[in-house]
């Protein structure tokens, strides 16, 4: 079985509610994966934005949550999971605000896509303190069984 990461909150390819960005809650999505192959000793979850900061002149990649060494029987996270509730063993690493945790779309200008990525890895990761993207990145380096993407899109409404 190939491993997959939906949301209750948005199809594959279609608009992020407003909820869960900066013009709303900006509380993260409801999450469900399944097809975790057996090997996998720890998932890891990024999620960023390639367009970052216009879509038609892209300069970076915004971070906006990093999470890893969630248990491979974890199946999903609820809609704004907060860092009490995380799978044990979870840790937080650093989106491109330096903060840990979720922060939703908020993109200055034209519509931009957020990929939601999940990894699993052979091995649980370093227990890094203040871990960035790459950070993580490097750690999982040879070490991903598998992986899985969901985008959504994002254009400010005001």
């Amino acid at each position: 079985m190939t491993m997959t990461i939906s949301s209750l909150s948005f199809q594959n390819g279609a608009g992020i509610p407003s909820k869960h960005t900066c013009e709303g809650s900006n509380v993260s999505p409801a999450l469900a994966w399944q097809g975790v192959p057996d090997r996998a000793k720890a998932l890891v979850l990024i999620v960023d934005d390639p367009d970052a900061p216009d879509p038609k002149a892209p300069r970076m990649t915004w971070v906006h949550w990093v999470l890893f060494n969630l248990p491979p029987s974890c199946t999903g996270l609820a809609e704004g999971v907060a860092a009490a509730n995380l799978p044990a063993g979870t840790r937080q690493g650093l989106n491109d605000w330096k903060r840990a945790g979720y922060g939703g779309p908020c993109p200055p200008i034209g519509e931009h896509r957020y990929f939601f990525k999940l990894y699993a890895v052979d091995r649980p990761l370093p227990d890094m303190v203040h871990a960035t993207k790459a950070d993580v990145e490097k750690a999982m380096e040879g070490h991903v069984v598998e992986q899985a993407v969901l985008m959504g899109t994002y254009q400010k409404r005001g």
